[in-house]
This record gives C-alpha cells, structure tokens and sequence, in this order.
C-alpha cells in the first residue's frame, strides 16, 4: 500500500498513518480505539457529535481492573450488619447535620460491580468535557495549519490542495478518535482502581450518585480497609459509615455541586491549546539535551508520557483547578469535621480511624491519582486539614446550621485566601440584618 491516498480512490491511507503512529511508540490499543472512532463517524453519517469517552469503553475498562482483584459478592450477613451501621451513623448525624437522611436503601451493601454500573454514567458526563478540550487542540494544531503535511504523513510531496485539506481532516478526526481513547483508557483505569480501594458508594468525595440513591458500604473493600489495623470491626465499620452517611446527605441537598465541579472540568478542557512553535522550540532543546533521540521514536512517546511538551495553563485554567481543589479540600474538610463532632467522644479508636484515613487519602488514594493524571491537580493533605479548620471555625461563629447553610450556594464557599480569616469572609458574604445604613 502506498502511504497517504490509495489509488484511484482518492481516500487516505489509515492502515499505513496507523502504521506510522505505531512505530513512533504510541499506545497500540489506544491507536486501536482511533480507529475504531474514526470507522464509527464513517458508518454513523458523520455527524461528528458522538462522544469521545463512551460508557461501554469506561465500564470495560474498570470492569477489567476490578476482575484483576477480584469481586466478592454481598451476602445476607454484610446486608444486615452494614445495614446496621449505616443506621447507628444516621442517628448520631441527626443531631450535627442540618441536611437530612435518605431514606435506608433495599441493599446497603454493594458489590465493586454495583458501584461501578451506578456511577459510570457521571464519570463519562464528568470527563468528556476534558476530552473534547484536547481533541479539538490537536485538531486545531492540523486543520488550522497554513503550511503542508509532513512527507511521512501526507505520503507525497506533489498533492493536490484538494488532497491535502482531506488528508487534514482525516488526521485531524484520527487524532480525536486517539484523544478519546487515551482518556477513556485513563479514566477507566482509573475508576477501576477507585472501585478497588473505596470503602462506600460516595468514598470519593464529589456527587458521583442520584441524589436518591442514598448511602451504600462496599463490604470486601471494607473488610480489607481494616486489614492489620488491629482495630474492632464494629468501630470501623460505623467509622466508615459515618464518613458514607455524611457525604450521601450533603450530595443530595446540595443539587448545584455537581453542574459546580463539572464546569470546572470544562472550563479547563476549554482552555486547552497547543502552541507549535513552544513545543517545536522544547523538541529542539531535549534533542540537545539528549532527553529525547530522533533515531529511537519510541523515546518520542516517553517524553510524551513525562511531561516534557506540557503546555502553560491559561489565568482561566488556573482558576478553574483552584475552585475544583478547593470544592474537593472543602468536602472532605467538612466530612471530616461533622463526623469529628459525633463520634470523637462514641468511638474509643476515632483518632486512629481518622488519622490513618487522611493518611490514606494522602499517599494512595486513586482519586487523587485520578485528578494528578487528567488535571495535573493534587489536593495536599495541609489543605483538607485546613479546610477541616475552617469548618470547625465556622460552627464556632454561626452554629451548625450556619456551617451547613454554607453549602447553600458556591458564593458561600471560600477560596484559598479566605481560610486565614473566616469571620471577615464569613461578612463578606453575609448581608447585615439592619440595612438601613447601606441606604
């Protein structure tokens, strides 16, 4: 086959542009998904509006990493005891949390599997932004383009105009097909990973669930939560339960959360570019530095995968990723805290608990993963412990209800320069009872 446009049709040459990206390293299963992307936008009319991370892709992928660990099913005795510990978790919260419970679920307990098909809908929701925001980067970098497709791609040096502007397109649509895959393959793994490690249906710290779907325990993650704690399994099985109680109660009762966290990940997908001339300039200069060899392609895809051609963040990419780590550092702040008030005092063992759970949250937490990997954003341990601080803080000034109305409205969170002060941001955002002197 000739590289570039098959003969006397005129159509360009998958197999063979397939063939380059492969053996300049790239990942041959996400060059498999490009594919797949690309014959599907051909078959389906190409309408160029089907997803770039499809459920079925995301649900394969995570089902693969939770088969590697294995997946237990629930029996009766989990269903009654976590049952029970979500009850006792409930009871104690009514007395600190303005929010009320769901009600108690048919099945409190969950399988991996049943978390998983619950939530993949929202991940591919919460992350398709993202991937549109790289796709149509590259894909600007190539339709975009004044100048003539490389040789090695274009396949010729004497094409027609007509041939080239087709040979854009199709590139360009390849590119997506691999974006999408690329993203699908980490997020999948990565919510594979999650399903593994969670010990409840809303571990994850962002509204993943239907706002009635309520709260849920992962018995075999729990059972292995606990391993070598040396620890009573009642004292963590209701510790774990608090935290899944707490965080089910306000992801029901604050329905703007999610649209908050999700325009967060598009604001940042949206503000994805590609500067040619910079990354021409850093290839030139790790070709120099001998970071990357032009003779070995392979080394090409490794720089890829380090780092090296990153992109500067955009003033609007910056804010964006602030209001995330700071929605993400406020939740678990508050979790942290309102579970504190209750169970400091009930559970001999709280300390412990808490503490090798931020630890956990702090050295291998797939979520973090998760969000280091397709945002380049760590929420640090110091700013959950301050986020915690400020929660407490506040239930000093304003009660605990005053504390939960915060979470009324995302004006009524702060940002990062507002935790050293709350009661001034606490004013800030508060209007005066008498407003007779603002007239």
């Amino acid at each position: 086959m000739s590289f570039g446009f098959l003969p006397n049709e005129g159509q360009p040459d998958f197999e063979a542009l397939l063939k380059q990206f492969s053996e300049m390293g790239i990942d041959p299963n996400a060059l498999a998904g490009a594919k797949s992307f690309l014959e599907s936008m051909q078959s389906g009319g190409n309408t160029g509006e089907q997803s770039l991370i499809t459920t079925a892709a995301l649900r394969d992928i995570a089902k693969n990493i939770i088969t590697a660990k294995g997946d237990q099913p629930v029996g009766t005795i989990d269903q009654e005891k976590l049952s029970q510990y979500l009850m006792i978790a409930n009871t104690w919260l009514d007395s600190e949390i303005l929010f009320p419970a769901s009600a108690l679920p048919n099945q409190s307990a969950w399988s991996k599997r049943d978390w998983l098909d619950a939530t993949v809908t929202t991940w591919q929701l919460l992350f398709e932004p993202l991937a549109l925001g790289m796709a149509d980067a590259l894909s600007n970098v190539i339709t975009n383009s004044s100048s003539q497709l490389p040789i090695e791609f274009a396949g010729s040096d004497n094409q027609s105009p007509q041939q080239q502007e087709a040979m854009k397109v199709m590139l360009a649509r390849l590119l997506r097909g691999f974006m999408g895959t690329l993203i699908a393959t980490q997020l999948g793994q990565g919510v594979g990973s999650l399903a593994n490690s969670i010990t409840g249906a809303n571990d994850v710290a962002i509204p993943i669930l239907k706002a009635e779907s309520g709260s849920h325990l992962i018995a075999q993650n729990i059972a292995q939560w606990s391993d070598g704690l040396g620890i009573d399994g009642e004292q963590v099985g209701i510790y774990l339960a608090l935290r899944e109680a707490a965080a089910a109660r306000l992801f029901a009762n604050t329905n703007w959360l999610s649209t908050y966290i999700k325009d967060a990940i598009t604001a940042y997908g949206k503000g994805i570019s590609i500067d040619v001339e910079s990354i021409t300039r850093q290839a030139e200069e790790a070709m120099a530095g001998g970071e990357i060899d032009i003779n070995n392609p392979a080394s090409i895809n490794v720089a890829l995968n380090a780092g090296l051609f990153t992109p500067q963040q955009t003033p609007a990419q910056e804010l964006a990723l602030t209001k995330l780590e700071m929605a993400l550092a406020l939740i678990e702040g508050w979790i942290d805290h309102v579970i504190s008030q209750v169970a400091q005092e009930r559970i001999p063992s709280f300390a412990a608990l808490i503490e090798n759970s931020r630890r956990k949250r702090a050295t291998a937490s797939p979520m973090q993963q998760l969000f280091a990997n397709l945002l380049a954003l760590e929420v640090s341990p110091r700013k959950m412990r301050e986020a915690a601080m400020f929660w407490g803080e506040v239930k000093n000034l304003r009660g605990g209800d005053g504390r939960d109305k915060c979470w009324e409205d995302p004006a009524f969170l702060p940002m990062p320069g507002d935790l050293n002060d709350v009661k001034a941001f606490l004013d800030s955002v508060t209007a005066p009872d008498d407003l007779s002197g603002l007239i």
